[in-house]
This record gives structure tokens, sequence and C-alpha cells, in this order.
């Protein structure tokens, strides 16, 4: 005897997944990517400087050439200055003026010159280069106590702004805060490039900025940003930070350690 059976579900066969097509746009502007061999520099009681290597490529897939820059900027800090005048035939100090937001470090390398690579205009507006850095000064003029000394003027100096400008510059210069290196930059391969950075044992602590230009007929197309980090280590970490958070208790412990050290060489020479 034979059983009807029900009939068999039809199969389902599953259609296969549409091939996504991803559209790639191709790359048609230049660009720039960058990064330091050391991201941060320990300062301690043998620091005498410090070199590292800024490298990167550059991407072009165009036919128009284009220029590198590197910008290292520290961190700013307030700088005092004074200027001899003449008083009643005697030549004295005049009030002190400080600028606020003065870089503690600046350096520039490129390809070639930077009046070369861009305009005028356009490296004041990006503030690239020594001449064409951002020194800031409070637009009111206001009288203060700085660094221990009374009736400190802070202002925009009027006419005098840029002469006092330039002496800013020329002292960091002096002490090597601030480089200005023309052929700085150079290309090692095709499209790879390396500039080296140099700090002086004088450098402040702090965090830098590093910026890598990339110009193409005298614009900026493309720019990379990183941080150096530069910190006190080891014995003088201790004494910045105990200076700093107990800054009374530094100053007594100062105070005390002078007089000992002078009643130590007194004795000392009166026993010899």
């Amino acid at each position: 005897m034979f059983q009807d059976l029900p009939p068999e579900p039809p199969a389902v066969v599953a259609e296969a997944p549409a091939q996504s097509q991803q559209t790639l746009t191709p790359v048609t502007r230049a660009r720039v990517a960058a990064a330091l061999t050391e991201a941060t520099v320990d300062i301690d009681t043998g620091f005498a400087g410090a070199s590292m290597v800024l490298y990167g490529a550059v991407f072009n897939p165009t036919d128009t050439p284009a220029d590198v820059v590197v910008v290292v900027r520290g961190p700013d800090q307030p700088v005092r200055l004074v200027r001899k005048v003449r008083v009643a035939g005697l030549w004295l100090n005049s009030r002190p003026v400080v600028f606020e937001g003065a870089p503690g470090f600046y350096m520039t390398a490129s390809t070639r010159p930077l009046s070369d690579i861009a305009s005028f205009s356009v490296l004041r507006r990006l503030g690239v280069g020594v001449d064409h850095l951002r020194i800031n000064a409070p637009e009111q003029e206001t009288t203060v106590t700085r660094f221990g000394v009374r009736d400190v003027v802070i202002n925009r100096l009027g006419e005098d702004y840029l002469d006092w400008r330039r002496a800013v510059i020329r002292l960091k210069e002096d002490a090597a805060l601030y480089a200005t290196d023309p052929e700085g930059v150079r290309f090692v391969d095709q499209g790879l490039f390396r500039a080296e950075v140099e700090l002086p044992t004088e450098s402040p602590t702090g965090t830098y900025e590093a910026e890598v230009w990339l110009f193409q007929e005298g614009e900026a197309v493309s720019v990379s940003r990183m941080e150096l980090t530069v910190d006190k280590v080891g014995v003088e970490r201790a004494i910045f930070d105990f200076a700093h958070d107990r800054s009374w208790l530094y100053g007594i412990l100062a105070v005390v350690l002078a007089a000992f050290t002078g009643w130590a060489a007194s004795a000392w020479f009166r026993r010899t």
C-alpha cells in the first residue's frame, strides 16, 4: 500500500550579493607627511643640546614642482628689554619693556630661501619665517611689576615697536634660540626629505610645535603638524617642581644654605 507523500518544498537559492563598486577618487593635489625621530627630549645635568631629524615624504601627482618649509616653535616666554638713553649727559637704562608671547625657540629650514618660495603677504599670513614671526604685545599700555622690577611698561610701543621687535630677534639669534637655514631641507630620494633640528643648551622646557609646509607656485597646499616635548628629568626636575610647588619653603632653604655656606667659608679661612 502506497502512501502519498507531501510535495517537497522548493529549494531556496540565495542570490549572491551584488559586488559593491567603490569609486576611487584620484589624488590630484600634492600633500606632505612628516615625523620626528624623537618626540621627547630629556634635560638633565649633562644636557649639552640635542639633535634630531625631521623626515617625511611629498606625494605630488602633478608636474608642478614643490618646496618644503619646516617650522619649529617653542613655548612662548616673556622677554624683558631695556635700552640705553641719554639723560643729562649720562647714559642710563630706560624703563624695562616686556614682550609677551615671544617664542622661546624658533627655527625654519627650507629647500631654498623663503623669499623664492612664497610672497611676503603669504609668509606673513602664515607666520612662516623670523621676519614674519608673531611676537605678541598688549594693545593697551600698562605698568606692572615683573622680574622683581617695578614700573615695567608693557605696550605696543608705538613707532618704536619694530625696533624693539628686532632687538628681541637679535638677542634670540645670538643665543642660538632663533635660526634660519634656507637650505636645511634636503631631498634624499624621490619625494623623501629630511631636515635636522638642533636644540641648544638654553632651550626652554615645554611643548614645541613642528609644522611642515608644502608650497606650490607660491601657495601653501598642504601642512603636517606634530609636537615635541622638552622636559627636565632627574635632580633638575625635582628641584624645579619643589621651587614651583613650595616656593616659600624653597626661598627659606636657599637663604639658610647661603648663610651656612658663608659661615663655613669664613670658618675655614680663619683656620688657615
